[in-house]
């Protein structure tokens, strides 16, 4: 049998280096942001979501996050307690929790938009610039979540 092994390409020649560390740089940009409204990264994408369509399920959050359910749950408590969100249960499936903005969370949302433009300015790229490549990137995430049968992408 013979030895089938390769040195893997340099770090820097590797796709998935690249995504992972251009999202830190992204992430490095926007913490001041969050910082001044008292919100981490992940707790952000979360109130993205519900800002899109409020009173979802634990379970439709997580999916459109790609996370799972378990680890959505620290968050969504921290969030609770920061007076942004509400979790009931859901009368029809006791089962499942409900969670929804509070007013405190829709208000919040106007605060936010400065995100964009802290990456505009860093970027040195015109919206369009980003637009595109937020365009291929999703593309591609797409394309493999297909191949691996996992995570349906958000519509």
């Amino acid at each position: 049998m013979s030895d089938q092994t390769s040195t893997p390409p340099a770090l820097d020649d590797q796709l998935c280096y690249a995504l992972y560390s251009a999202g830190m740089a992204i992430q490095r940009v926007y913490k001041p942001f969050l910082d001044q409204l008292g919100l981490t990264y992940p707790q952000y994408l979360v109130l993205n979501v519900l800002w899109a369509e409020d009173g979802q399920t634990v379970g439709a959050i997580a999916e459109k996050l790609a996370l799972e359910s378990s680890t959505l749950t620290p968050l969504l408590k921290r969030l609770e307690v920061a007076g942004l969100v509400k979790r009931t249960r859901n009368p029809q499936n006791e089962r499942q929790v409900v969670v929804s903005l509070t007013d405190a969370g829709l208000a919040i949302r106007s605060k936010a938009g400065c995100l964009g433009n802290a990456l505009l300015g860093a970027s040195l790229q015109s919206p369009n610039d980003l637009s595109d490549l937020n365009r291929d990137v999703r593309r591609l995430r797409d394309t493999i979540y297909s191949q691996l049968g996992g995570w349906t992408t958000p519509a």
